[in-house]
């Protein structure tokens, strides 16, 4: 076309060669525009937030009574195991090898549902965890000690059977590494990571949330002290104290959505006695 022709219709050169973008913009940010609708029609909004596993969702489709009855098998396999060890072998290696045997158990039903799938939120970390740990494993210690005055404990600070006012020998595994760090982080994954939210999910599903929050509190609670005493009798101020801590440590689950305060709750507690009773130790050598 010649440019006299393109000036007697009236209608700019340049006009060809710019309307055509234009539409397939407007084109495109309708096809966008629908593509958001449907999204949100279908729920598939991205920008909404994904729900936690207090609140259910996919992270816990999978999670409920099934899950529960596994922590109780494991919870009894460890226990039979753990006592099993401890009457047949005897001897100071017994007692380590039935721990490992008690944390395997635990380990792996900890393993097989987080294989599942992890609830969203469980094990995110927040600085504030580490205060929780500190506070509150440091006021269970001392409950734990004024309860065992009450029951006719003199408060003197404990210590392990000594040779010559030295450590036993397996001091650094036995109750360093194990009583204050393995010990906390298993059962904590186990009673709380496990037992206690498979109860809270499946009873969520029946009841609603606050009975959820009850149920999963007792039986989370009363396992982690019915295996203790399975293993060892108990006084009536130790079943006190290791309800406390079942107890709190449940709580801070179910409050805060995460399982991190629970477990540094625990290893405080279990540490301060470690460092109490290393520390009576030495001092009376």
């Amino acid at each position: 076309m010649s440019e006299s022709s393109e000036a007697s219709s009236g209608t700019p050169a340049t006009g060809i060669v710019i309307d055509e973008p234009l539409d397939d913009v407007d084109a495109e940010s309708e096809r966008s525009d629908e593509r958001s609708r449907r999204r949100r029609r279908r729920g598939g909004d991205s920008t909404r937030p994904r729900r936690t596993w207090r609140e259910g969702g996919t992270s816990v489709h999978r999670w409920g009574w099934e899950l529960v009855g596994w922590a109780v098998l494991a919870l009894g396999a460890g226990v039979l195991g753990s006592s099993g060890v401890t009457a047949m072998m005897g001897g100071a290696s017994a007692a380590l090898i039935a721990q490992i045997v008690l944390w395997v158990a635990f380990a792996a039903a900890v393993v097989a549902a987080f294989v599942r799938s992890v609830p969203r939120g469980l094990l995110r970390l927040r600085p504030v965890d580490l205060l929780y740990g500190l506070v509150l494993g440091g006021m269970l210690r001392l409950a734990q000690g004024w309860l065992q005055m009450r029951a006719g404990g003199d408060g003197g600070w404990p210590s392990y059977p000594s040779l010559g006012g030295s450590l036993p020998s397996s001091w650094f595994f036995d109750d360093l590494l194990g009583d204050a760090v393995i010990s906390p982080v298993v059962e904590e994954f186990f009673f709380r990571g496990l037992v206690l939210v498979a109860v809270y999910t499946a009873v969520r599903r029946l009841a609603g949330r606050e009975v959820a929050m009850f149920a999963a509190a007792i039986v989370s609670t009363g396992l982690f002290v019915a295996a203790h005493a399975l293993l060892a009798p108990l006084a009536w101020d130790a079943v006190v104290s290791l309800s406390l801590v079942g107890l709190v440590a449940s709580l801070l689950v179910l409050l805060t959505g995460r399982l991190w305060p629970a477990v540094l709750v625990h290893v405080v507690y279990n540490g301060l006695w470690v460092a109490m009773a290393t520390l009576g130790t030495l001092l009376a050598a």
